[in-house]
């Protein structure tokens, strides 16, 4: 018998995008060994530049030996070190962060708290700002993953603010607002408003209009910000993003009651490409939240030897400036590519400026205007195509026909063999809805083998596509 909280079912993992992670697992792609697998296009992760962090590991072996001039520093590593962290890595973090806004701001390593991954320090603050049954406003569409770190341990509500295509899926006054008063009726107490700029799953930053509405929003409300910045390394054109804190002060509301209640998210996990590492922080200019969050982080600390190697890459300007210029470029152009592949195939992309992958408009693939209907032309993208993306369902997007695609996280050939799949299939297989059951687990043998067979037989043609190419 388990506790309440382990057998509770807010954990999200019956979502679609769950879902679709578990289908790839089963099958996974690979060009040599198995080349009719599932190809993951829905996890957001940086792979384009890992040659640099490379090549500079190569160059500088005494930061992965855990050396200083050559004196191995080994012992002082492995003993217990207090959960504040390593002062040189929260100084050089803050300076990174500094560097990623232009300048702009200028954060005080005090101030910064280290948690392990994003996922972490959303949580914790969840856990600071909120109590079981408050809630916080969410912009749709959202992070799937959001279901899990917000809601699960802490016992929290997520109200989503409504956006639309209308406008791009921009936030409005009137959407916040709205919000707040849903969240009214359902007798929760709203006690912040989280966002994540650059957007996942958009792809895009966010206006200073956009931000204005939430401060005055908030300001109004007497609630935080949780501002959610993971993706900003990532922005290809380096003056539209335009960071929490730096609105704040272009408004002047440094020392002011509003300056306490804004709270930034950021991890080097999507901009470096280090998941692995799991380095993530919470930067506030609250003293209280600070000393809570710093308390509740020694249940996921980073290691020492961690926080030391990346300590001594990200001190190193020649490098961080290099790889940050060099990272975005990579980045545009196979944004770029995926984006003028799915034109040629009659697909449409919200524009985008920024992050790892493309929100993509397949709203003309659909039977009806319905998340089932949805939902059936992404299980045949993912059983029969062989594309595991993730359903604008399962990111909370209010119309029917919108997915993420990933790009970033796959060599430019497979990313081809993506693309290759997706022409045929949509030929043979996209026009025509096929009906499935709810479940895929629960497919009649005759029915799955029946898939099987017409899959094998679609990535047949892509394969021998792809061989002539």
């Amino acid at each position: 018998m388990l506790s309440k909280k382990a057998s509770c079912d807010s954990h999200g993992q019956d979502s679609s995008y769950f879902l679709g992670w578990e289908e790839y697992e089963k099958n996974p792609y690979d060009q040599v060994k198995n080349p009719t697998g599932i190809i993951q296009m829905g996890l957001a992760e940086n792979q384009l530049s890992l040659d640099l962090v490379e090549s500079w590991l190569a160059s500088n072996p005494d930061a992965a030996g855990l050396k200083t001039n050559g004196e191995s520093i080994f012992r002082d590593l492995a003993l217990f070190q207090d959960y504040h962290g390593l002062p040189d890595f929260k100084k050089v973090l803050v300076e990174m962060m500094d560097k990623m806004r232009g300048n702009k701001v200028k954060l005080d390593a005090d101030n910064l708290v280290l948690t392990a991954g994003a996922t972490s320090a959303n949580e914790t603050l969840m856990f600071c700002l909120a109590d079981p049954g408050e809630a916080i406003l969410l912009p749709t569409p959202y992070y799937p993953g959001f279901d899990r770190d917000l809601k699960w341990r802490t016992g929290a509500e997520i109200v989503p603010i409504q956006c639309t295509s209308s406008n791009g899926f921009k936030i409005t006054a009137a959407a916040l607002e709205e919000a707040y008063e849903r969240a009214q009726k359902l007798n929760l107490k709203v006690k912040g408003v989280l966002f994540t700029n650059p957007s996942n799953p958009l792809g895009t930053t966010m206006t200073v209009a956009e931000l204005d509405h939430i401060i005055d929003f908030v300001a109004k409300n007497h609630i935080h910000i949780i501002s959610d910045e993971v993706y900003a390394g990532t922005v290809f054109d380096t003056t539209s993003f335009v960071s929490i804190i730096e609105a704040l002060m272009q408004r002047k509301l440094e020392n002011t009651e509003m300056w306490n209640r804004v709270h930034v998210v950021y991890s080097l996990s999507k901009d470096f490409g280090l998941p692995g590492f799991r380095i993530g922080m919470i930067y506030s200019n609250n003293p209280a939240v600070v000393s809570a969050a710093t308390k509740m982080s020694s249940f996921g600390l980073i290691s020492s030897q961690t926080q030391y190697l990346l300590s001594q890459m990200l001190s190193d300007n020649k490098f961080t400036t290099k790889y940050l210029s060099e990272n975005k470029k990579r980045l545009m152009k196979r944004k770029e590519m995926l984006v003028s592949e799915l034109k040629n195939f009659g697909f449409a992309c919200l524009e985008s400026n920024a992050g790892l992958f493309c929100w993509v408009d397949m709203r003309h693939l659909l039977r009806a205007n319905t998340f089932e209907s949805e939902k059936e032309l992404w299980e045949k993208v993912v059983c029969v195509v062989g594309l595991n993306i993730s359903p604008g369902a399962s990111c909370h997007c209010i119309e029917p026909g919108w997915f993420r695609m990933c790009f970033a996280n796959m060599s430019e050939e497979t990313l081809r063999v993506a693309m290759h799949r997706i022409k045929i299939g949509h030929r043979a297989t996209m026009v025509k809805p096929v009906k499935y059951s709810p479940k895929w687990v629960r497919l009649g043998l005759s029915t799955r083998s029946l898939i099987i067979i017409f899959r094998s037989l679609v990535l047949f043609l892509i394969v021998s596509k792809c061989h002539f190419v």
